[in-house]
């Protein structure tokens, strides 16, 4: 199995188009047609992580954060950035980073941060937008049926629990062929009208691609008439943070203490503790802090993230319960994800998990 087969799996659980903007992820270093010998899965890729990898005979290392994340000019070792993309080469290692295409994924960061905190009715925090995509084509009355059918074959028509959703109308198209033409109906050079259906259907932005193909396999014509929009609708089951139910309400600091212990942190930063009961949690892994107003919104008792600054602390403003539980700490169950995913997909060489903790932060 090379490294793309293996990516491919991987981008089933977290597509890349799910990334934020800012992002960089994907094969970062090395060959993907490189045959892959062993998977290490690390939250970070250090020169520590790459010595793992070449001691467990591993030339794929899995990693959450990217290490490279800005553009590199030079790649000289003066930075462990540089020191770390060196080391991958010269020991033929490949680097894949996965990062907010993870954070988006229904079954990404958030919900290992709600399986481990045992939350149940768990929905999406903040739906992505720009995902859901409207797809609209004519064709020939005959021909709709067997058209809409290879479109939802493809993966077209997908809303929420429904498949198989499209609207469609009828109406005359008119065209003209010029010499160079062969039309199905009609002849070259005279205007001719056809009894045309309109079909429209949405679409995610991921399976683009894969219904274009089925769009130009299945439609008549010679020319195929579409166009494409991306909509305003959000996509309720990717987007960032997720938020949901404790199986028992709890005192706020009884709720400090039981997410000190369940998340394994040595420090919990937290605002005025509430005199009402915590029940409804929100989560969100890594730097969070642009998502508390989100979390309010959503009715939770409690956010759970990390990075909180000074003056974030103040957004808490008496109705909810801000607890920074540490950068690190909020994704350190994202590795066990990954290898638990990994494993159930592939069998033929070893996955394996980083024994080496990345965490840059110490207490004392």
């Amino acid at each position: 199995m090379n490294i793309t087969e293996v990516t491919n799996y991987l981008e089933e659980l977290a597509p890349l188009h799910y990334a934020e903007d800012f992002d960089n992820v994907g094969l970062l270093v090395g060959n993907p047609e490189t045959i892959v010998t062993g998977v290490l899965v690390t939250l970070d890729t250090l020169e520590e992580t790459v010595n793992e990898a070449i001691a467990k005979k591993c030339n794929l290392i899995i990693s959450f954060h990217p290490i490279i994340f800005s553009g590199l000019k030079k790649i000289t070792g003066r930075s462990y950035v540089e020191r770390v993309v060196l080391k991958a080469i010269q020991n033929n290692i490949a680097i894949y980073a996965t990062h907010t295409a993870l954070d988006n994924s229904k079954n990404g960061v958030s919900a290992k941060m709600c399986e481990v905190l045992g939350l149940d009715n768990t929905q999406i925090l903040i739906p992505k937008k720009g995902i859901i995509k409207k797809l609209t084509t004519f064709v020939p009355v005959q021909n709709a049926a067997a058209l809409s059918a290879a479109l939802f074959a493809a993966g077209a028509g997908n809303i929420g629990n429904y498949d198989q959703c499209s609207f469609s109308t009828e109406g005359t198209g008119t065209f003209r062929g010029n010499e160079s033409s062969s039309p199905v109906v009609g002849e070259k050079g005279k205007t001719h009208a056809e009894s045309e259906t309109q079909i429209s259907v949405v679409l995610e932005s991921k399976n683009e691609t894969s219904i274009l193909n089925a769009l130009k396999k299945h439609h008549p014509y010679e020319e195929v008439a579409y166009d494409i929009v991306t909509t305003e609708n959000v996509h309720q089951d990717i987007g960032l943070g997720m938020v949901g139910e404790l199986p028992e309400e709890m005192d706020a600091k009884e709720f400090l203490l039981f997410l000190k212990k369940t998340m394994q942190t040595d420090c919990v930063r937290h605002s005025e503790l509430l005199h009402k009961k915590i029940k409804k949690v929100a989560v969100l892994g890594g730097a969070g802090s642009f998502a508390i107003a989100d979390a309010k919104r959503a009715g939770a008792d409690a956010y759970v993230s990390a990075d909180f600054k000074y003056h974030e602390f103040f957004k808490a403003e008496k109705n909810i319960l801000l607890a920074d539980i540490g950068h690190y700490e909020s994704e350190q169950f994202t590795k066990t994800l990954l290898v638990d995913y990994l494993k159930k997909k592939i069998s033929n060489f070893a996955v394996v998990l980083s024994e080496k903790s990345t965490n840059p932060i110490y207490y004392i």
